[in-house]
């Protein structure tokens, strides 16, 4: 059945001005970080979470907990800490002496959107718990299993490993995020702004609700049907594919990875990068969708070597190296 991209393209105008006064009302409290509430947005609409790293006071939790006031949902914060029990997270049984019973006493998991706050301080019990929620968006509390509402979105946010008191996240847990966003210090213009709205005692911190869990789901739909080209298609495995065997176009780094990026990478990639296109106003992909938004979803998925930690190379300078080299439709 062949797709109707003009039609596609109507609806998506349609739409923009849903995702734009939700953009303004972000904008109220938020100071720049223009991509960061992009990729937040992103991940909305593709059904998928997000971690975000970056060092304290960059405003990561504040611009979570400002894009869930605009959402008519609930929303629960959770702050990571050495300490924490799967419990804490998930819920527990609590006995009751009178009828002999236990009853079910449910976490803070059971919300659309958690806010799971520093996840890199957290013992691997509490990941592994979180884990379960993330990927099959139900939670096992004794011997009975609850499906999570829909939306379900876990924004977790993480300081750099170099900070005191942190833990790298396994490789399985790092999986599940669709994005990994690096949160960078703002500009001068920016910082004065800042200055101006947050230096006193009350910052004004309103913001209105915009979307509805139906606005949501109809959302993901369109985003479902954007149109790419198979070319594009194409592109993106080449790009996957490059991070396992990069001698395949032209790249002698195959020392520098240990482990190249999954299938997994492929799905979220194309999401992303419609998603992306409708954030855009645009009805299609193009090429410059994909590299946008390419980094985010491939910089926690290539594993470098030692070699490569040796010779100071990240995997940012890896899968850089995989975009300008792989030819563009």
């Amino acid at each position: 059945m062949p797709v109707d991209v003009k039609q596609i393209g109507e609806r998506v105008k349609q739409e923009s001005a849903l995702l734009s006064r939700l953009r303004s009302e972000v904008g109220k409290v938020i100071v720049g970080q223009t991509d960061l509430v992009e990729r937040l947005l992103i991940g909305l609409l593709c059904n998928h979470h997000i971690l975000i790293e970056g060092v304290p006071g960059l405003a990561k939790t504040l611009s979570v907990t400002t894009l869930a006031k605009t959402i008519q949902a609930t929303f629960r914060r959770i702050q990571f800490t050495p300490d924490l029990l799967p419990a804490d997270l998930i819920g527990t049984l609590i006995y009751n002496p009178k009828s002999g019973e236990f009853t079910t006493r449910k976490g803070p998991i059971f919300a659309h959107i958690i806010l799971a706050d520093e996840i890199n301080r957290a013992p691997a019990k509490v990941q592994s718990a979180l884990l379960e929620a993330m990927q099959e968006r139900q939670v096992t509390i004794g011997d009975q299993t609850f499906k999570l509402d829909e939306p379900f979105m876990v924004l977790a946010t993480q300081n750099p490993i170099e900070q005191e008191g942190t833990y790298p996240l396994p490789e399985a847990q790092v999986d599940r995020f669709m994005l990994k966003l690096k949160v960078t210090y703002p500009s001068r213009a920016e910082e004065r702004e800042i200055l101006k709205r947050m230096a006193r005692s009350s910052p004004k911190m309103e913001v209105e609700s915009v979307f509805t869990p139906p606005d949501i789901i109809r959302l993901r739909e369109l985003a479902d049907e954007i149109y790419m080209d198979e070319k594009l298609e194409d592109y993106v495995v080449s790009l996957v594919l490059a991070t396992r065997n990069p001698k395949e176009v032209g790249l002698d780094i195959e020392s520098l990875i240990q482990y190249g990026a999954s299938p997994r990478a492929t799905i979220y990639l194309t999401m992303a990068a419609k998603a992306h296109a409708l954030l855009q106003g645009r009805g299609y992909v193009t090429p410059q969708d994909i590299k946008s938004i390419g980094m985010d979803v491939l910089r926690h998925r290539v594993i470098v070597s030692y070699e490569a930690e040796a010779e100071g190379k990240r995997s940012e300078d890896i899968v850089q190296q995989i975009f300008d080299t792989v030819p563009v439709p």
